[in-house]
């Protein structure tokens, strides 16, 4: 089923939350700040993104693949040599998710700090007892 038609992320059975979910994946985010600076093979990637399995990454990037935001250029080479690449649409992605990751690392203080002193009170709350 090809559109045209504009999506609607508040529509349910819309599948423009499909593609949120795809975009908003910790693998997706990795892939695409890593391929932001050109093709990569899969040993690259892997290594660049570090603690994810070669399953997950490769599922992720099946996906990406399948979503017309990465291409997978295979070369027939012994042992065979695979190069991913974003597309023009996966390239639209990078100003996004680099204003999120950037987002992401400035705020992890403030983030940490406010995690830490709701845990605190949390645990103190709960230390409480109704009699």
């Amino acid at each position: 089923m090809v559109t045209n038609e504009r999506g609607n992320v508040f529509d349910p059975n819309c599948p423009t939350r499909v593609i949120l979910d795809r975009i908003g994946d910790k693998w997706t985010v990795l892939a695409v700040l890593l391929l932001r600076n050109g093709p990569l093979r899969f040993t690259e990637l892997r290594d660049g993104i570090g603690r994810v399995a070669p399953k997950v990454l490769t599922q992720t990037l099946r996906r990406l693949e399948r979503d017309g935001l990465v291409t997978r250029e295979v070369f027939a080479e012994v042992p065979p040599r695979v190069v991913y690449a974003l597309t023009p649409v996966g390239e639209s992605l990078i100003k996004p998710i680099t204003a999120v990751s950037d987002w992401a690392e400035e705020h992890l203080p403030a983030i940490t700090e406010a995690q830490a002193q709701y845990d605190a009170s949390t645990t103190n709350t709960s230390a409480v007892t109704v009699k």
